[in-house]
């Protein structure tokens, strides 16, 4: 994997709260604790989009026929959340 160095301006607070994640033991290094945001930061982002395309399908599917309570609608989503993980 090609690296590219990268400099940062940031401020005296947050690199305080660098060190203590690092002295704390999480991680070796300022880099590795900045990759470590950017990698929670693309899933949150894939998380975010993943939903935003699941409920534009829902809009574009129109209105059910089906008759159903909030409950029964909740367990069916929920059931087809589980078997897409698998």
């Amino acid at each position: 994997m090609t690296t590219i160095r990268k400099s940062l301006t940031i401020t005296a607070s947050q690199e305080q709260w660098i060190k203590l994640q690092i002295q704390q033991g999480g991680f070796a290094n300022d880099s590795e604790y900045l990759r470590h945001l950017i990698r929670l930061d693309e899933e949150r982002n894939r998380n975010f989009l993943q939903t935003k395309t699941a409920i534009q399908d829902g809009y574009d599917s129109g209105v059910s026929d089906r008759v159903r309570t909030v409950d029964e609608i909740m367990e069916s989503a929920l059931r087809r959340q589980a078997d897409r993980e698998k």
